[in-house]
């Protein structure tokens, strides 16, 4: 074990969003975190969106995959922290949308004792991943070219996991508790050793791009009230500190409660736009707003703002 510190860098209040870099492995400390890093995957092209966790415990964990399109960043980080290939044991995955999932089958083919550990209500997705493949083209659009085609995941090296269970990783664990807010087979990972969540997406963006919390409602599984209740389910596990799918980690804070009010205010302001503007142009209206913030590509503003849109309308219109 050990690692370069030259090569592990901490996100904090003197690193510059342009400063940030695919590939730059991050240590999180937020709260008194140890043993746990992070690896930008440049996610769409924009450092600073996706984070994959390297936790180094006793039977190292990769918490999230990524899409599949750069699987030696995490192999790298993975090296970097100084864990060997042959040792890692678990590679966690949050909920299987692919920019969490996509890469599980790219990654069983570098660490060939790790196993595959998910909530059981995404398992199938996995195992056979055609139709979230199709799905995923459906809602992404233009990014799909971030995406790689997902590798199918064998059954003896799948983990199914339901609410309550424990990954055991020795000196730490991750205790499943199942969100399907976002999505049906989402669950937020708590390490009681370091007090601290993977949010998967039930504490929202949290990106140093964009300087503050952004929404994600993606279709079709979006539900303002599963949301809140997600968001309800990690204010009572209380953790001092939030690992975020989308980017890095955090002290909690008040950072629960304002994605709470932040979806609420978010949904209203779409239904309202789309009694003003209709269906057809209540999407542009808003891919058009994301664009002019800078905060983004413009592809991957317009694109992100245009699929959030989009589940909402259909929140509304199954509510």
């Amino acid at each position: 074990m050990g690692h370069d510190e030259q090569d592990i860098r901490r996100m904090d209040a003197t690193i510059e969003p342009e400063e940030m870099a695919t590939g730059d492995v991050y240590e999180a400390t937020a709260a008194g975190t140890s043993d746990l890093y992070f690896v930008d995957t440049g996610l769409y092209d924009t450092p600073g969106y996706g984070s994959i966790y390297v936790l180094d415990s006793e039977r190292p964990a990769v918490i999230e995959t990524g899409t599949g399109y750069r699987p030696e960043l995490i192999v790298d980080a993975v090296e970097r922290v100084g864990i060997d290939a042959a040792d890692l044991a678990v590679i966690a995955v949050t909920h299987v949308h692919l920019d969490h999932a996509g890469g599980a089958g790219y990654l069983l083919e570098e660490f060939p004792n790790a196993d595959v550990y998910l909530h059981e209500a995404g398992t199938r997705f996995l195992a056979d991943p055609a139709k979230i493949w199709e799905g995923t083209k459906a809602v992404v659009g233009d990014r799909i070219e971030y995406y790689a085609e997902p590798k199918p995941i064998p059954e003896d090296r799948l983990v199914a996991l339901d609410e309550g269970e424990v990954v055991d990783l020795g000196d730490h664990e991750l205790r499943v508790h199942h969100a399907p807010g976002h999505a049906f087979h989402q669950a937020a990972f708590y390490d009681p050793e370091n007090d601290g969540v993977f949010t998967a997406d039930a504490a929202g963006i949290n990106s140093p791009t964009v300087g503050g919390l952004r929404q994600t409602s993606p279709p079709p599984g979006f539900d303002l009230e599963g949301c809140l209740d997600d968001v309800e389910l990690l204010q009572d596990l209380d953790p001092a500190a939030l690992y975020y799918s989308h980017f890095g980690d955090y002290e909690t804070g008040d950072l629960l409660a304002e994605y709470a009010d932040l979806l609420e205010s978010w949904v209203e302001r779409v239904e309202r736009k789309r009694a003003e503007l209709g269906d057809d142009a209540v999407a542009e209206f808003f891919a058009d707003e994301a664009e002019g913030s800078d905060a983004w590509s413009a592809q991957h503003a317009r694109q992100e703002e245009r699929m959030n849109v989009q589940g909402v309308l259909h929140y509304l219109d199954e509510r």
